[in-house]
């Protein structure tokens, strides 16, 4: 979501804003809290550390203080994940304190970041995919995503199978060129 998108959502309804940050960064908060406290956090601490995080995130909102919505959800959700872990590792009276070079060794080889920068390709491809219009879009998603052949699609759409490959390959050419203005390239 951009900046322009979010202001204009929560012109139209501050409620609806709150649900589609919820919904688009939601998993992306998660992880990154869970990745610090899963080793000192019960469920509940990380769900209740990824509330505070989105309650600074609308504060900040109604400010005014956010450019980048992705970047400051990253910074606050590992800062306040850092806070909560060091609170509970308190609580927990443990005698050593991680600092975040210690935290560093627990983490996963789970990426966030690169999920996260997957997810939006593939949402940027199907709405490209979905932007050819019937019955291309079609074509598209059955042969490279459930991988059908020509003739199973054209029982699908009402075509020939030489029909649905000449389509197929006009569509993936429209394709190409869209995705090329929209910035991506192989």
């Amino acid at each position: 979501m951009t900046n322009s998108q979010l202001k204009t959502l929560l012109r139209r309804s501050p409620l609806e804003a709150h649900r589609a940050l919820l919904a688009e960064y939601g998993s992306y908060v998660y992880a990154i809290v869970y990745n610090k406290l899963r080793s000192c956090g019960t469920a509940e601490d990380i769900e209740e550390c990824v509330s505070d995080v989105f309650a600074d995130l609308f504060l900040a909102i109604d400010k005014g203080e956010i450019t980048n919505v992705k970047a400051f959800l990253g910074t606050i959700a590992k800062r306040t994940a850092i806070d909560r872990f060091r609170s509970l590792a308190g609580r927990a009276k443990r005698t050593a304190v991680m600092d975040e070079d210690d935290m560093l060794g627990l983490a996963s080889d789970f990426n966030v970041e690169q999920m996260s920068d997957n997810n939006e390709l593939r949402r940027i491809l199907l709405d490209q995919i979905e932007a050819l219009g019937e019955p291309d879009s079609t074509i598209l998603i059955e042969k490279f995503y459930y991988n059908k052949t020509s003739s199973e699609i054209a029982e699908r759409v009402s075509m020939t199978a030489s029909s649905v490959r000449s389509r197929c390959t006009r569509a993936m050419q429209r394709l190409r060129t869209s995705l090329s203005a929209v910035g991506i390239t192989k």
